[in-house]
């Protein structure tokens, strides 16, 4: 069985498709990605990758679809614009991709294409060329209404899926009639340095930022650091803005440390907590390892993910505003919040491997 797995040109979007393209592949069947932009660092795991739209900028994409909404310049990066704003801003790159990835599937002719919410030129090239279409979830969203929000010009036939596959433990994102997927985080290449790898002697709160650039200044980490310096933790900033890069313990400021891209999913295995953007990819990561998490609503989906992983107890929601030492303390030592994290890691344990979807996806019939 041949493949075509087709995610939107972001890291966040077609990492977490990884680990089923690797259940596939570890069954005999063949798996190609189609992507563009930074989506095409999937070829660090191993499978052939077309780029659907040479010269990709999501950057510019993202920009073009604010100034075509203004209306909902301030509702966006609050995460209060719903799917308005995402379904225009991926309507415009799907339009970008489509042509790339029907030539890729008339030329590798697939017998089934995967693809993810916001890649709707799957679901477009599935209709076209009459192949199964599965719907891979990525993110704690309805991955179908997700879809169905995407606007591409002319409003192209969408195949409507065979199945679709969810990775979001039910008892935070809700249930359905999806095909539950245990979520396995993969985050690319990359080693940890000694000093994270290791247990700290104290607890250790990791910070990471999200890979896509938001405009206007960072609110967030100048705020983490006055905090943290009336914490009794280690704290690491991952990817921080330019003036943190080469922080290290000093008197400035004490318990902060700084490191470049390294895979969260392998440091979380030593850290006690972690504060974050609120992307899906690393809301899962955390649900998965059990690790108390503080997101900071912001734009897009990420209000949406914060609220819900509060609602379940296993992590916190605020605003920048709100980040104090009080609240960085309770994120340590909340038992509850403790309690609820590791929880849902049992619950996704006892979700079916990725392995455990193969056979249903060969079985699948438009």
């Amino acid at each position: 069985m041949r493949v075509l797995v087709v995610a939107a040109p972001l890291v966040g979007h077609v990492f977490p498709l990884v680990p089923l393209a690797r259940a596939l592949h570890g069954a005999g069947h063949e798996i190609v990605f189609v992507t563009a932009g930074d989506g095409l660092r999937v070829a660090a795991a191993g499978f052939p990758v077309r780029d659907a739209a040479p010269g990709f900028t999501f950057h510019r994409a993202a920009v073009r679809a604010v100034l075509r909404r203004p209306f909902l310049i301030g509702a966006e990066p609050a995460g209060t614009a719903g799917t308005r704003m995402t379904g225009g801003l991926f309507g415009a790159v799907n339009d970008a991709m489509l042509a790339g990835v029907l030539d890729a599937a008339r030329e590798w002719r697939p017998d089934r294409i995967l693809f993810e919410p916001s890649a709707a030129a799957g679901a477009v090239v599935a209709a076209r060329l009459g192949v199964t279409g599965i719907l891979h979830e990525n993110s704690l969203y309805d991955g179908p209404a997700l879809l169905a929000a995407t606007r591409m010009r002319g409003r192209p036939e969408l195949a409507p899926p065979a199945a679709v596959i969810r990775i979001a433990p039910a008892s935070v994102a809700g249930r359905g009639t999806h095909l539950p997927m245990r979520f396995v985080p993969w985050a690319g290449a990359g080693e940890l340095p000694g000093w994270l790898a290791e247990p700290s002697h104290r607890p250790r709160i990791l910070v990471s930022r999200s890979t896509v650039a938001r405009p206007g200044p960072d609110r967030t980490t100048p705020r983490i650091v006055a905090a943290a310096a009336e914490v009794d933790a280690d704290v690491v900033l991952i990817r921080p803005p330019e003036k943190y890069l080469t922080v290290r313990p000093a008197a400035e400021y004490r318990n902060v440390r700084s490191v470049g891209w390294v895979p969260i999913p392998a440091a979380l295995a030593s850290a006690t907590a972690i504060i974050h953007h609120g992307g899906a990819g690393t809301t899962l990561t955390a649900l998965q390892a059990g690790v108390p998490q503080l997101i900071v609503r912001g734009a897009g989906d990420r209000r949406h993910n914060a609220e819900l992983v509060a609602a379940r107890g296993a992590g916190l929601a605020a605003d920048p505003r709100d980040i104090s030492p009080a609240l960085l303390n309770r994120l340590l030592t909340d038992p509850v919040v403790g309690s609820v994290a590791r929880a849902v890691r049992a619950e996704i344990a006892a979700m079916p491997p990725p392995e455990n979807l193969v056979e249903a996806i060969r079985q699948a019939v438009r």
